[in-house]
């Protein structure tokens, strides 16, 4: 029976509630003198490009985006806009009310935990300031690494940062970025996390063909490490 060392999760949608653009993003299209539902349908067609990180910094991204969009802003309106956009993240990321406590859990089991999240310039910049942040032993960020899931670059540099196998390794995701299928081919065990509110999440490139062990809550991990198996009958398993 596998014997994990360490649990990595994705980030937005399982460490996290739903995420939706909320009302802060409007004073950033404002700033920019952009329509919003314009910023936004470049924002989704654009997301797998700005999360690599290859147009620059942030300001340097949203340039790029305003470009995208049609519309061309001061300096000052840019930097206002890179600042806006983060505060409303920021406003969009609230953590799961299980994430804290199973993060302790699975350290106090003796286990290593980190997160592998396809995202933009933002989430590196506030999670260190998140209830989360200490209890992870290893971030992995596309949007610093220059490649998005499913790329297997994303989960061998976190098994290489713990140094640890893949195959020492439980990933868990609700299925974002064929995140899933990624985790598996580079070697780990791959479960998807199904909560009924993920039904509201914004998700780019899903996996709804996901065909693996399926957990109900974020807890159910821990019985699923416990178990030190990938199965049928584990938190709702199919």
């Amino acid at each position: 029976m596998p014997t994990y060392q360490a649990v990595l999760f994705d980030f937005f949608g399982t460490l996290t509630r739903p995420v939706q653009r909320g009302t802060a993003h409007l004073g950033t299209a404002e700033l920019l003198g952009c329509p919003t539902d314009t910023l936004t349908e470049v924002l989704d067609r654009t997301y797998y490009e700005r999360a690599t990180g290859r147009l620059g910094n942030a300001e340097a991204t949203l340039r790029w985006v305003c470009a995208q969009a049609g519309v061309h802003p001061s300096d000052h309106a840019v930097r206002a806009a890179v600042a806006s956009r983060h505060r409303a993240v920021r406003a969009d990321t609230r953590l799961r009310a299980d994430a804290v406590p199973v993060l302790a859990a699975l350290r106090q089991r003796g286990l290593r935990t980190g997160v592998i999240s396809d995202c933009t310039h933002e989430l590196p910049a506030f999670l260190p300031s998140l209830a989360v942040a200490p209890l992870l032993d290893v971030r992995v960020f596309s949007v610093q690494l220059g490649q998005c899931k499913p790329d297997r670059a994303l989960y061998l540099t976190a098994c290489q940062r713990l140094g640890l196998t893949p195959r020492d390794c439980l990933y868990v995701g609700d299925g974002g970025s064929q995140e899933l299928t990624g985790a598996e081919r580079a070697g780990m065990t791959a479960v998807r996390l199904a909560a009924p509110d993920l039904a509201e999440h914004m998700v780019f490139n899903a996996e709804p063909d996901w065909r693996g062990p399926t957990l109900g809550t974020l807890r159910d991990v821990l019985d699923l490490v416990d178990a030190g198996v990938v199965g049928a009958g584990v938190g709702g398993a199919v």
